[in-house]
């Protein structure tokens, strides 16, 4: 065959014909393409175990993020690791305190809501110890917690990490006193333990649409939901009193009582 047949032949064709071949080409591509990412995120999600704070053991105070090498908390909680990664529990504290110490393991807001039922008018304010957890469990508590008019407070080096700022934002006034550590990244659900790519995008953007409706139903800004969706599961983005602030996670300065073991 003579090297100008194809290109006689080509030129024969119509502009119709010429995009649909470009568009079968790329269609290829794109579907070739498609099969390496679907492929890749498998892999990672495969890696990804499934959270379940009963059965491992959280990562309490990750570094913060940055784009460098990895910086340290600004301030260490007072509670200790063991402590927080027990699952959360409620005690009472003077003043109609009640104190919430520890990982929101999943029913932690059936115990929260007998926990207020019992108490009755006694509990004023909750106030939050814990590294986070199950963002459902902590959904749940944060709209009790509106709904029974509570104010929530995170006092001096107690931590309100992950989920935990979700149950913040369900107090009629939140306050968070100086060196206590506030910090969000990106939650997610357990589920199966090797979750196609299909369940695992849709799975993520579920979690993350509840979380931002919840927020945005409690008056907080956008702003704070940006920084977790941001922020990997291995980081923290820790928020600055002056960010509180303006997200309006926190509404007034920290309260009076004082919370003691």
């Amino acid at each position: 065959m003579r090297i100008d047949q194809p290109l006689k032949a080509l030129g024969r064709l119509d502009d119709g014909m010429l995009m649909r071949l470009a568009f079968y080409i790329l269609l290829g591509a794109a579907a070739v393409f498609l099969v390496v990412d679907l492929r890749e995120i498998n892999a990672v999600n495969a890696a990804l175990p499934a959270y379940d704070p009963l059965k491992t053991d959280p990562v309490i105070l990750p570094p913060a993020l940055t784009e460098g090498v990895p910086e340290a908390p600004p301030v260490t909680p007072a509670s200790t690791p063991d402590v927080l990664r027990q699952p959360i529990r409620f005690n009472l504290m003077p003043s109609g305190v009640l104190l919430a110490t520890g990982t929101i393991d999943p029913g932690a807001a059936v115990r929260f809501a007998d926990e207020i039922e019992a108490r009755g008018e006694y509990v004023k304010t909750v106030s939050l110890d814990s590294p986070g957890g199950s963002v459902d469990d902590a959904i749940a508590i944060s709209k009790l917690i509106r709904d029974k008019k509570l104010d929530t407070l995170v006092t001096t080096k107690a931590l309100c990490a992950s989920s935990c700022p979700i149950v913040l934002a369900g107090g009629t006034r939140r306050s968070v006193e100086k060196d206590a550590v506030v910090g969000v990244h990106q939650v997610f659900s357990g589920g199966a333990e090797n979750p196609s790519a299909a369940e695992a995008m849709a799975g993520a953007q579920t979690v993350t649409a509840r979380v931002a409706r919840h927020l945005d139903g409690m008056g907080i800004g956008a702003g704070l939901w940006i920084h977790a969706l941001e922020t990997p599961p291995d980081r923290l983005y820790y928020l600055t009193p002056k960010e509180m602030a303006d997200f309006k996670l926190t509404t007034m300065p920290a309260a009076s009582a004082q919370v003691q073991e």
